[in-house]
């Protein structure tokens, strides 16, 4: 399994953010991790990563301990989260060189220009973050987390921000690397899911309360959002 989960635990005092979850993710799969807001998705995305300890429980990616071999994981995922943290007083090129030197990768002019390309930020990367609008400050954080093409992908509402003619293009970018890569995205827009994914995991008050294939999940007419709506209110 790309990305495996047992008995996952986090707490903030009493409140159990994360309470005893577990699921795993196959390679080439693309899974959305739904939940209203404060659900858990983020607290447990960033534990997955090794951004945020855990309580309790174990999370592997790509058949390593994510609390014992934290750097090696680090170098399996690409991360994006909700927050997209950005130095917005780089240029874009400089700020994906950095990156790349983080990542170490060898021919960073190249891997720099395919993630340009790929991200579709050729008429923007000569400018200063800062300068950029949402959207394309989206689309960098993409590219950052796509540059050292890694086998898992982990992304924290990657569509926020993006006018829709720009949600359709990371909609096939994202199904793109899911030829290959393992995709676990988040995403308030139910859309979106249904296009992208065929899996969905949905998370309310810490605990997982549907795994399973949309169409499974849309059986008897029922639409994800109706779904939704019955499991998490």
């Amino acid at each position: 399994m790309s990305i495996e989960v047992r008995g996952l635990q986090k707490n903030y005092g009493a409140q159990k953010a994360v309470n005893d979850i577990s699921f795993s993710i196959k390679k080439a799969e693309v899974v959305g991790f739904l939940g209203p807001n404060g659900a858990g998705k983020s607290t447990t995305m960033k534990m997955i990563t090794g951004y945020l300890m855990m309580d309790g429980g174990i999370a592997s990616v790509c058949g390593m301990d994510v609390s014992k071999d934290p750097i090696a994981v680090k170098k399996k995922i690409g991360y994006l989260p909700e927050s997209n943290p950005l130095y917005t007083d780089m240029y874009v090129r400089e700020y994906l060189d950095f990156i790349a030197g983080i990542h170490q990768i060898a021919d960073r002019k190249r891997a720099i220009e395919k993630v340009i390309e790929l991200t579709g930020l050729s008429i923007e990367s000569k400018k200063k973050i800062a300068e950029l609008s949402k959207g394309y400050k989206q689309r960098v954080g993409l590219a950052a987390a796509l540059i050292h093409d890694p086998e898992v992908l982990i992304l924290d509402e990657p569509t926020s921000g993006l006018d829709p003619n720009q949600i359709i293009e990371i909609r096939n970018l994202i199904k793109a690397q899911g030829l290959n890569k393992t995709v676990l995205f988040s995403s308030h827009i139910l859309q979106e899911v249904e296009a992208i994914c065929d899996r969905v995991i949905i998370i309310n008050k810490g605990k997982i309360v549907a795994d399973d294939q949309l169409k499974n999940l849309q059986t008897g007419g029922h639409s994800l959002e109706d779904v939704f709506r019955e499991l998490t209110q």
